[in-house]
């Protein structure tokens, strides 16, 4: 499949950043996405790129963004949905009602909108026109989080769960209708999402326990992601590890629990 018009969201830093580059470089028109426009022009004008500055977690701005830029780019025919956030619990854990590395009035509002309805609100722009010229994919981010579970973090666990349920639910619905469906679960990636800075050129650090089977570089993640997507693959593992314990996961529930407890006391400890 030979990539024309893509769309990258949270495309200003870390995976999208590196995603944009990567599609550029396969010779697809990019289009940079992101609420941080300073960002977003900064890539854009790196790979000859068009910049659009929008809030994911509002839906009619992601139906003025596919609006726009099929009327002025082309029709698109490869979208990532990317932006995610995650803030961290409280001191009471799960139960927090505030708190997390970076507090918001609530984050559990700001993680369902951003990590989930995000996609939601960009298949219900995407779906109607792919259906109708034939073809499309649709790429979405979620994490590890969403198979397994972040210790510390409770509503990035919930909601991208759910970020993985939807993706299973649009390749039911439409995988066999020409749509392509992938999401995307990694583990520590070298981003701001877990305390590395862009450029900072390391791929150790961060907050702790993230390093647990070894962190990845946003630039191999991305030639991951699209390699995958255009194999075909629904679900895209960056660290093969995880396969292992979902694997874990479902044999023994009760098992990956304790172990789950164990490490969370050995980050503590």
């Amino acid at each position: 499949m030979s990539i024309r018009t893509a769309v990258v969201t949270g495309g200003g830093h870390g995976i999208g950043r590196a995603l944009c580059r990567r599609l550029h470089r396969d010779g697809a028109t990019v289009v940079v996405v992101d609420v941080d426009a300073v960002a977003a022009e900064k890539v854009a004008a790196e790979i000859g790129g068009v910049a659009r500055v929008v809030d994911v977690a509002d839906e009619a701005a992601i139906g003025k963004l596919v609006d726009d830029v099929e009327q002025e780019i082309g029709s698109i025919d490869f979208f990532v949905s990317n932006a995610g956030v995650g803030f961290g619990d409280g001191e009471s854990g799960a139960i927090s009602a505030a708190g997390g590395f970076h507090p918001v009035d609530d984050r559990w509002d700001a993680c369902w909108r951003i990590n989930v309805m995000a996609h939601v609100y960009a298949a219900r722009a995407l779906v109607p026109r792919m259906l109708e010229r034939g073809g499309g994919h649709l790429v979405n981010v979620a994490s590890a989080a969403g198979l397994l579970s972040q210790i510390g973090d409770a509503a990035y666990s919930a909601t991208k769960h759910a970020a993985v349920a939807f993706a299973e639910s649009l390749a039911i619905d439409y995988g066999d209708r020409g749509i392509q469906v992938s999401v995307v679960c990694p583990q520590a990636v070298a981003t701001r999402m877990i305390g590395i800075e862009d450029d900072f050129d390391a791929v150790n650090g961060g907050f702790g326990g993230n390093d647990v089977d070894g962190i990845m570089r946003a630039e191999d993640v991305a030639d991951i992601i699209v390699d995958e997507a255009l194999g075909g693959r629904f679900l895209i593992l960056t660290h093969p590890q995880v396969a292992t314990y979902f694997q874990r996961k479902a044999n023994d529930h009760d098992r990956w629990i304790n172990g789950m407890q164990r490490f969370r006391d050995k980050m503590k400890g």
